[in-house]
């Protein structure tokens, strides 16, 4: 278990960390305008963590004009690619020294398992930030092909002040994903946690400010989303919203910003995601790890989760039964016991709204084919994982996004009903196909409607790959890759006429 620590160690830690819990705007740390807070809960526990400063419109007004100036000062725009890199490696160096203090802040917020924290959401940060920062000055603009006599040069500028917007199931790596090339580009940036999760992009903001980010150039605003949220999204001065949550939310960025300044929007939204095994699938014992691993990972909160589990009649039985035995394996407890794999639900609204999709398979005729699953342990929020066979397409289940730990079994007749099945949804994030046959791998994955498709295996691909949805699942752009840079920046063309012998205009 890599330098993870023990229970006693992490509790130790969780007994004396600081919550941060204020704005923070231009360089300093503050309460909000209105003075008004916000509290943050841990789930596992029910226990009020500390009150978080709840900013609104003022707050943003503020921020973005301190965020506009630093921008024209040039104090981070037009600081040279290297010297950019350079800060934020020391910014991912920092990260690394606070790694624990980060993890536990991570779990207690949103009920993540520690083990996860530490041994995949800080690290990946860390190498996210790392790999964007690498990218600040190796990325080249282009020239052209317009012959001899002009030369047209098309250049990348940063796009100005960015918001990015994030979710609360994975705080601090979707912040990585959004502030490592929106920073490496030279924009300035704001960001508005969820409110359910601010303490780890607080945190970040002090490690940022430490590594020498000019004051103004990144800036953490909590607060609720109908407030601060709202407020970032008709802003008039703000030139780039980059957002991750549910469709629901994003369809409002959309018209906050038609309704605005036309301000670029890139949404990734939610997925409801298939596990396809097509009837030559073999290694089954394999394809249950990560078919177990896909629907619960994070308790299923987690945008790519395969919820739906499309399987040939064929190997069905097989397969349903080597599931179960793994899916036992996943132990749901206290988040900061390393020896847990599954931690607490986020919050009581997302507890109260996967039992009722449980609730909700039972009562339209889906069979239950694990225990009943153990909701709460005292005040806290935990859903052990649940597996529904005899799962109609129609259902509720295997229609919406649960975002819980919950799976739907589908059995099908044949691999091309699988792949219509796992079509017939508005939305196309993910996808995961198994086959023993290279050529079909090939053909069935083409067919998939889905931004990432992976064949054998649940994955999401990496850094160097692009992410972000098909249809309902995303709109405007994608995250992850040299790709993501493309969100930040806007391309200038700069036309210079190279010839010698110049018309002279006859004026008479």
């Amino acid at each position: 278990m890599s330098n993870l620590l023990n229970k006693h160690e992490i509790q130790a830690i969780a007994e004396q960390v600081n919550f941060p819990n204020t704005a923070f705007i231009n360089g300093k740390f503050g309460a909000a305008k209105s003075g008004k807070t916000f509290a943050t809960i841990n789930p596992a526990t029910g226990e009020t963590l500390t009150q978080i400063a709840a900013c609104d419109a003022d707050d943003v007004d503020l921020a973005v004009a301190k965020g506009r100036k630093a921008f024209n000062s040039g104090s981070w725009s037009k600081m040279h690619p290297t010297d950019r890199k350079n800060t934020m490696i020391k910014l991912a160096k920092l990260l690394t020294r606070h790694r624990n203090e980060l993890a536990v802040l991570e779990s207690l917020e949103s009920g993540k398992p520690i083990k996860d924290c530490l041994e995949i959401d800080v690290p990946e940060t860390i190498q996210c930030l790392l790999w964007h920062a690498e990218a600040a000055d190796k990325i080249y603009d282009q020239i052209s092909p317009s012959g001899d006599v002009a030369l047209g040069m098309i250049v990348r500028e940063p796009a100005g002040v960015v918001a990015c917007v994030l979710p609360w199931n994975f705080p601090l790596m979707m912040l990585a994903w959004k502030m490592g090339p929106a920073l490496a580009s030279g924009n300035s940036v704001i960001v508005k946690p969820a409110e359910l999760t601010s303490m780890t992009a607080l945190k970040v903001a002090e490690l940022a400010e430490e590594a020498g980010i000019p004051e103004g150039v990144f800036q953490v605003i909590p607060g609720l989303g109908e407030t601060a949220g709202q407020a970032i999204g008709r802003h008039p001065d703000i030139n780039v919203i980059s957002f991750t949550g549910s469709t629901e939310i994003g369809r409002r960025f959309l018209e906050y910003s038609a309704q605005s300044n036309l301000k670029r929007v890139t949404l990734e939204c939610g997925g409801k995601n298939p596990a396809v095994v097509l009837q030559d699938a073999k290694q089954l014992d394999d394809i249950a790890r990560h078919v177990v691993q896909a629907a619960f990972w994070n308790m299923g909160q987690n945008c790519t989760a395969n919820s739906r589990l499309i399987v040939h009649k064929n190997i069905h039985d097989a397969l349903v039964e080597r599931i179960i035995d793994r899916t036992a394996d996943w132990r749901t407890g206290d988040p900061l016991d390393p020896s847990n794999a599954l931690g607490a639900i986020v919050s009581q609204e997302q507890f109260d709204k996967v039992n009722g999709f449980i609730d909700g398979a039972k009562k339209q005729g889906a069979r239950q084919l694990t225990k009943e699953p153990a909701k709460s342990n005292g005040r806290g929020l935990f859903i052990t994982p649940t597996i529904f066979g005899d799962v109609k397409p129609d259902m509720e289940i295997a229609v919406d996004e649960v975002f819980g730990p919950v799976m739907a079994v589908i059995p099908v007749g044949s691999d091309q009903e699988a792949i219509t099945l796992a079509n017939q949804t508005e939305y196309g994030l993910q996808a995961s196909l198994f086959t023993s046959d290279v050529g079909r791998a090939h053909f069935y994955s083409r067919q998939l409607q889905a931004g990432t498709v992976s064949v054998n295996c649940y994955s999401e691909g990496d850094i160097t790959t692009p992410f972000g949805g098909y249809k309902q699942s995303g709109f405007g752009g994608k995250d992850n890759s040299l790709m993501a840079h493309d969100q930040y920046v806007q391309t200038k063309t700069i036309w210079i006429d190279l010839s010698e012998d110049h018309i002279e205009e006859d004026i008479g």
